[in-house]
């Protein structure tokens, strides 16, 4: 369980082809991935914007991004937002692959 900048608890989840977050009990965002092999297609994230600002997307793909590693998934950052969070957190360099056209693709064509 992490907090977010205004010190409140939240939670991610782990669902079916999703992560969500929960602000105090009430989910206010998801990260939706595809899995493909041994890869995880992260291709969009939302977080509700009444709860902007908060660093919520970050907390969510970061939980995304450790589940991922949990279950020995490559992670493939379709989303912006995962991306983003990529590029402030090198430690999951390791286990991130790039995205091809072929994956990008493939990925339209399973969403």
């Amino acid at each position: 369980m992490a907090t977010d900048k205004t010190g409140a608890e939240t939670i991610v989840t782990a669902g079916d082809r999703t992560y969500t977050i929960a602000v105090d009990g009430e989910t206010v965002g998801h990260a939706d991935y595809v899995d493909r092999d041994d890869q995880r297609v992260f291709y969009h994230t939302v977080i509700d914007p009444a709860f902007g600002g908060r660093g919520l997307a970050t907390i969510l793909v970061e939980g995304a991004l450790d589940g991922a590693r949990e279950l020995g998934k490559r992670v493939v950052p379709v989303c912006s937002m995962v991306v983003t969070v990529l590029e402030k957190h090198p430690e999951y360099d390791d286990i991130t692959d790039p995205v091809t056209p072929e994956i990008q693709r493939w990925t339209q064509s399973h969403t």
